[in-house]
């Protein structure tokens, strides 16, 4: 393990950027934090989560795909993806971190994705642990310790530093190259202790899967209980922009005047026009569509991933449902508890 003191940091920061794109989450304008590019003047963000996950930068919202130009009869036809610069991401919750290996099953599974492989290996994954769980935070249902997050670096926030530990041999090489201080784990291991017992003590630290999985599937499917969970559903698709595993996209055609442009951008199957085909949409209701999300998180994900939820509760969707609908709603409505 290693340090590096709160003094230092835009000095590792920097010697970090003559190598690598950089990103950290800052505090905008609007009291809320984002990832962005590092440089001088910015500083790290204290908050839980960024509005959006870091799920951007390996599957950002819209991506260019391929442009077409006619010319008569001939097509050009231009590939539209770019090299990926390595780069760095600091600060990432472990929620956040563990939604790459749910993507990761969805686009490195043959066919695989290549512009998403491509981000995958060039990123470097530097978690941070949290200190101060969120009310909304859940987790911990998952199999996730925001204590220990995966990535390919871990760090903690000290009293007057930063610890780091490699966990790859993409994070060990990155750490070989700043010459850090070596440390022991005192202040790391208490810091560890007593977030756990915030931990046990949140309001959803008790939630479990127990009703949920692949082995449930009709049971759920047929439940009365959706026409009720969904009477209220504005179709708005928040929930499904703000989750760090929501994988859906849609492809479209652009004319530009000067070609034609393809690109790929993500879509929500709470929306109506989601799937929608030439005979129409499978789905022709909010109920039907809204039972697809959560089905999908607890029930399909999991009965095609060895058990794996596509969940990692990372408690976003609480945050920002502005009806205040959320899987965890769900959950406890069909577990019975509401």
């Amino acid at each position: 393990m290693v340090k590096i003191s709160f003094e230092k940091l835009n000095s590792l920061f920097e010697k970090i950027s003559e190598k690598y794109d950089l990103f950290v989450p800052t505090k905008k304008n609007d009291g809320q934090s984002y990832f962005e590019k590092w440089e001088q003047g910015k500083t790290v963000s204290d908050d839980l989560n960024t509005v959006r996950s870091a799920k951007d930068f390996f599957f950002p919202q819209h991506e260019d795909i391929v442009s077409f130009k006619l010319d008569g009869k001939n097509i050009e036809i231009t590939d539209e993806r770019r090299e990926v610069r390595p780069f760095v991401m600091f600060g990432v919750r472990a929620c956040d971190v563990r939604s790459f290996s749910i993507l990761d099953k969805v686009f490195l599974s043959e066919p695989v994705d290549t512009f998403y492989k491509a981000k995958r290996e060039k990123g470097i994954v530097i978690s941070l642990a949290c200190q101060k769980p969120s009310e909304t935070c859940f987790c911990t249902t998952f199999g996730i310790d925001p204590t220990e997050p995966e990535g390919d670096i871990r760090a903690w926030k000290g009293n007057d530093c930063y610890y780091l530990e490699g966990v790859t041999e993409k994070g060990n090489a990155l750490l070989s190259e700043l010459s850090l201080e070596e440390c022991d784990r005192t202040e790391v291991d208490a810091q560890i202790e007593n977030t756990k017992k915030i931990l046990d003590r949140l309001p959803l630290g008790k939630l479990d899967t127990d009703s949920f999985g692949g082995d449930k599937l009709k049971e759920l499917f047929d439940s009365e209980k959706w026409a009720s969970l969904s009477e209220s559903c504005l179709g708005c698709g928040t929930c499904t922009f703000v989750c760090p595993t929501c994988q859906c996209y849609d492809i479209k055609d652009f004319e530009t005047g000067h070609g034609v442009k393809r690109y790929r951008c993500w879509d929500s199957c709470m929306y109506s026009d989601f799937t929608k085909m030439a005979h129409g949409n499978p789905r022709l209701t909010q109920l039907e569509r809204f039972r697809q999300r959560f089905m999908h998180k607890l029930v399909y994900f999991p009965a095609n991933n060895s058990g794996e939820f596509g969940c990692v509760g990372c408690g976003r969707c609480l945050n920002k449902c502005p009806i205040s609908m959320n899987i965890v709603k769900v959950m406890k409505t069909l577990k019975g508890e509401n």
